[in-house]
């Protein structure tokens, strides 16, 4: 794995987010990110970020043993192809795998190419979610809260563009998360998502959500000084099983800066591509007038480990 510096400057980073549909055709969804990921560096991205399963259906949906023959090793077919991508383009490019790690285990799992097609790191999904719709217990193992060298689960990726915190989706509700990747000198929060609306939720109710859903990552941002990038998936997916109506994605993936301020947003319903340039000077500047982090009472907060307080 390549290993590179913390600190990759204080250059403006172009950055870009994929917005994607999704098909029952590993291939299709394959060729679709390609094609989207080779238009975002055509547009001067440095670093571009996939969503959340981009190479098929969200198929959480249900629970079905079969859906296990998706996944696949790393290095793996899909895995390959994404590193090939990254090394012809020189980007920085982050892709997402159903992994089987081993025999029963499988992770929900982030992989993250440097510029000459190495892997620079995985991240694998810690929060896992199971609600109606989204069975992700079924499929998923959680990530490893120690890895063998003794890092965190919670541990940024060094690449040539940055010290990365990679995240994904039901982790981007927990702001443990958002904090601990901050406190390890990540400079970017990176969210690939795959969430949506039940079909049948009335409009109020997917306001609530979607506005929920925004707030919080933003909230992320304004906590730890750090832009944010959100791609989700559009389009609606049927229930395999057809007991439930199915799931109308959301779209609206952003980018944001430090203090939350839009840098691009996409809407709820067009395959796009997401681009922005991060001004990597001003966490530091940020952080000299809102210095949460000095502020912090580490002594104070021992009772976060419990599951309650008493």
């Amino acid at each position: 794995m390549m290993q590179t510096g913390h600190h990759a400057g204080t250059t403006p980073l172009q950055v870009a987010a994929i917005q994607q549909h999704c098909t029952a055709d590993k291939r299709q969804n394959l060729a679709t990110s390609d094609r989207l990921v080779r238009k975002a560096a055509a547009g001067g991205a440095e670093l571009v970020v996939l969503q959340e399963l981009h190479a098929t259906l969200y198929f959480c949906q249900t629970e079905d043993t079969a859906i296990f023959d998706l996944a696949e090793p790393i290095p793996g077919p899909t895995s390959e192809r994404l590193s090939s991508l990254a090394s012809e383009l020189g980007i920085v490019l982050v892709g997402s795998i159903f992994e089987r790690r081993m025999n029963g285990v499988y992770h929900n799992t982030s992989v993250v190419f440097e510029r000459d097609g190495s892997i620079a790191g995985l991240y694998r999904k810690m929060h896992i979610p199971d609600d109606p719709g989204f069975y992700e217990k079924f499929y998923f193992t959680p990530g490893d809260a120690i890895f063998n060298d003794g890092r965190s689960g919670f541990s940024p990726i060094d690449t040539s563009v940055g010290r990365l915190g990679v995240l994904v989706c039901w982790d981007q509700w927990y702001p443990e998360a958002a904090r601990l990747m901050a406190l390890a000198g990540a400079e970017v929060l990176i969210y690939p998502t795959a969430i949506g609306w039940d079909v049948t939720d009335d409009p109020d109710e997917r306001t609530r959500q979607l506005d929920a859903w925004i707030t919080v990552q933003r909230g992320h941002a304004v906590a730890n000084n750090l832009p944010v990038i959100a791609p989700n998936r559009v389009g609606t997916e049927p229930d395999p099983d057809s007991r439930g109506d199915g799931v109308l994605f959301w779209g609206n993936s952003f980018i944001c800066g430090p203090q939350a301020e839009f840098l691009a947003r996409a809407d709820d319903a067009t395959e796009t591509i997401l681009t922005a340039t991060l001004d990597r000077t001003r966490s530091e500047s940020v952080r000299r007038i809102w210095p949460y982090l000095r502020d912090r009472r580490i002594d104070a907060y021992s009772d976060l480990l419990k599951r309650v307080r008493d």
